[in-house]
């Protein structure tokens, strides 16, 4: 039996491992079963659901990873230790065996009720959060999660799968074929082609080619605890920073809160490395642990989220508006919030589709500066995360040239990035710069940009470009339900009254003017990088969020 690389030393990791008090075990009697342990029995499985949470009271109780060489032990949890990491939140199927070590008795707590005491006990739900997000780290760490990726680092789906995964907090075990020879020789042996990379072994047992990111949430059981039949108070499209403020305030409030997203919690700001002008955080903060924290408090509160699923339209003929999935599901609610975003707008290239992936990005993660090494990279855009990707990547890359169209950034970035930008040697900026070609196989291997100014062509051996330039609204889906501008971004509040000129009103089936975020549909808003005249801010998004969980209650009982 192998060892998790995590002391389970209580004394070495009382947060992780923490050891509650009698008095903090008698508060949580109330709400529990005492249960006797008989050596050898079995609490739940891997890939259970609805796992209860339990507290040894005497006796001892192992966790452990079953694999194909054995069994690996995580921890021994003796008296006071209690069982759960985040999947108790979120209502995901469990990563782990439990098994009783020593007959003894535990306290056995449903979820229903581990969330009562999350919600009214201050002290324990402190204590319960942070070894819950502390251990879910620590599995991802170490790669101790119930899934194996074989794949290259040059091939675009392998990378795409990797960041679902990473950016979903989930736990898995990556192979490189390039570097394991002897994984590429199973493969061969089994006749798996390039077209079938990714390999994706779910759950240990189950085999899947080159999978969808719908089927591979699906084969996890990321969506099981949700019920799509149920009306809700109010359903979020879009998990980014609006999305994500609008799910905490409105569980919180005791709304029934529903957040789809299409990818991963975080939108276009959890691709960003650092943001360091966000409130509250002065040493900055990634935009994938920002999200994963709105995530966890959003879903302590009892909101529900849907991964990996699509929003093709909205009924929005009649109330309950019905919001329209990818897989012909329907789901029923009072109130819609739009947080759908925004996406990085493409070069007009004629083969970059060809090398996304595999040299084009539209992130800077930790895994893409992984595949960078100590190269030369390029980014292109003026804005603030593309100024937030070049000044990350200058970490490790032996030079970033940064490409603007535009003739200086500071129509389009903050100044404390522009000053990062203009004082960091390895930071080559050069403006009214573009993309003219890119070239390459398998992978790019070079690029030439052009100087609009001076109309001169550069080639160089570049075999990494992040493009951050421009954005366009997310809302083809919505085409025909509600007024947008020119653009495509949608028209709200203000923007909608006539007075401005553009008879936008003409359709408002209401005598009250639109509240502010309120669409030309009562009782849908849209907030974030989807809504027209919005600021491009982390903080404004999620200001935004919140306001118009406040504007739900009011439209609420027009119903």
């Amino acid at each position: 039996m192998s060892t998790w690389p995590i002391p389970s030393n209580p004394d070495a990791t009382t947060d992780i491992f923490p050891t509650l008090a009698e008095s903090e075990i008698d508060r949580l009697r109330a709400f529990g079963k005492i249960r006797q342990g008989r050596s050898g029995d079995i609490l739940f499985e891997p890939n259970t659901p609805n796992i209860p949470f339990f507290v040894v009271l005497s006796g001892e109780m192992e966790i452990v990873q079953p694999t194909s060489e054995g069994e690996r032990s995580i921890v021994v949890h003796t008296p006071g230790h209690f069982t759960g990491e985040l999947n108790m939140i979120s209502g995901q199927r469990s990563l782990v065996r439990a098994r009783i070590s020593k007959p003894g008795e535990i306290l056995e707590i449903t979820p229903d009720a581990l969330r009562s005491i999350i919600n009214s006990d201050a002290k324990l739900s402190e204590v319960f959060m942070r070894a819950f997000i502390l251990r879910r780290v620590a599995l991802v760490r170490a790669g101790y999660g119930n899934v194996v990726v074989l794949g290259s680092r040059y091939s675009a789906t392998t990378l795409h799968i990797r960041e679902f995964l990473g950016r979903n907090g989930y736990p898995y075990t990556y192979m490189d074929l390039d570097t394991d020879k002897g994984a590429q020789e199973m493969l061969d042996a089994f006749k798996v082609t390039t077209k079938c990379i990714p390999v994706v072994i779910c759950n240990g047992r189950t085999v899947m080619r080159n999978p969808s990111t719908t089927a591979l949430a699906n084969c996890l059981g990321f969506n099981s605890s949700v019920d799509t039949k149920q009306l809700r108070d109010v359903v979020v499209i879009g998990g980014g920073p609006s999305g994500l403020a609008a799910a905490v305030y409105g569980a919180s409030e005791g709304l029934d809160t529903l957040v789809i997203e299409s990818e991963a919690p975080g939108g276009q700001a959890g691709s960003s490395s650092k943001i360091e002008n966000y409130l509250g955080f002065p040493t900055g903060v990634s935009g994938q642990e920002l999200a994963s924290r709105a995530l966890t408090q959003a879903q302590k509160f009892g909101a529900k989220m849907l991964i990996a699923n699509q929003v093709v339209g909205v009924r929005c003929d009649e109330r309950p508006y019905e919001v329209l999935l990818e897989d012909g599901s329907r789901i029923a609610t009072r109130a819609i919030v739009i947080a759908s975003g925004a996406h990085y707008n493409k070069p007009n290239i004629p083969n970059l589709k060809q090398f996304e992936g595999n040299g084009v990005y539209y992130g800077a993660t930790f895994l893409e500066s992984q595949l960078c090494g100590e190269e030369e990279v390029i980014v292109v855009g003026g804005g603030n995360s593309a100024g937030q990707a070049a000044v990350y990547l200058s970490q490790t890359a032996r030079k970033v040239h940064m490409l603007v169209r535009s003739g200086n950034l500071s129509d389009t970035m903050s100044r404390y990035l522009i000053q990062r930008i203009e004082e960091n040697p390895r930071i080559d900026l050069r403006i009214r710069t573009e993309i003219a070609a890119m070239h390459g196989e398998n992978h790019l291997e070079s690029v030439e940009w052009i100087n609009r100014e001076s109309n001169t062509v550069e080639s160089h051996d570049i075999r990494h470009v992040f493009i951050m330039a421009g954005a366009s609204p997310r809302t083809e889906w919505l085409q025909g339900c509600l007024e947008m501008d020119d653009k495509g971004f949608i028209l709200t509040g203000r923007d909608l009254d006539p007075v401005n000129g553009n008879g936008h009103l003409s359709k408002w089936p209401l005598r009250r003017e639109p509240y502010m975020l309120e669409t030309s549909l009562p009782g849908v808003f849209a907030v974030g990088d989807v809504r027209a005249n919005n600021v491009k801010r982390v903080a404004s998004a999620v200001g935004e969020g919140s306001i118009a969980i406040s504007l739900v209650h009011r439209v609420l009982p027009e119903l």
